[in-house]
């Protein structure tokens, strides 16, 4: 398995449970942006604690891309959070698609609502590849990977380990661990 820039875990973890544990008591049903912002930083935050397999980031002059699939809750405020933004040497990239498929070339797959496949035609069409995959049931769509979930006014995540390492992906105890139970 690849691993990306441990030497930044120790730092990354302070700063993921920072975000993670930040009070966004302003986050309500029509404060839409902020709870977004939150999300679109924890997307690319995730990556430095989960291990891809060496296919996955053999290039290293390619992109870490982040695919946003189906309705696109982040906009602008995503390509914001990730401008000038690397996991390990790979810059990220966003990536916009209405549907998903079988070789897109996603490291991160935040999967929308669509018109054009159902959540599970989506989290299908990369099921197997290593590609963490992202969703928000407040948003119509779950079964991913990581679900974000909104806990006493805080976003918070959900982690399906055995998901993910089915396509190969290791997740890091220390994400476990800012994971909170499904339903909890």
């Amino acid at each position: 398995m690849a691993s990306l820039n441990r030497p930044w875990w120790a730092a990354l973890a302070v700063l993921l449970v920072a975000t993670c544990l930040w009070p966004t008591g302003s986050v309500r049903a029509g404060d839409v942006s902020l709870e977004s912002a939150v999300k679109a930083n924890f997307l690319y935050k995730f990556a430095p604690f989960v291990a891809w397999p060496p296919p996955a980031l053999a290039d290293p002059v390619a992109p870490f891309r982040i695919c946003v699939i189906g309705d696109d809750p982040f906009g602008a405020t995503l390509d914001n959070a990730v401008r000038g933004q690397r996991i390990g040497m790979h810059r990220i990239a966003v990536r916009r698609a209405p549907a998903a498929a079988k070789g897109m070339g996603c490291h991160i797959l935040f999967a929308g609502k669509s018109r054009v496949q159902s959540p599970t035609e989506m989290l299908g069409a990369v099921a197997g590849e290593p590609v963490l995959t992202v969703t928000d049931p407040s948003r119509g769509v779950s079964g991913g990977m990581i679900q974000f979930v909104m806990r006493s006014g805080r976003v918070r995540f959900t982690i399906d380990a055995p998901a993910a390492s089915a396509s190969g992906l290791n997740i890091s105890s220390k994400l476990m661990e800012l994971a909170v139970a499904p339903g909890q």
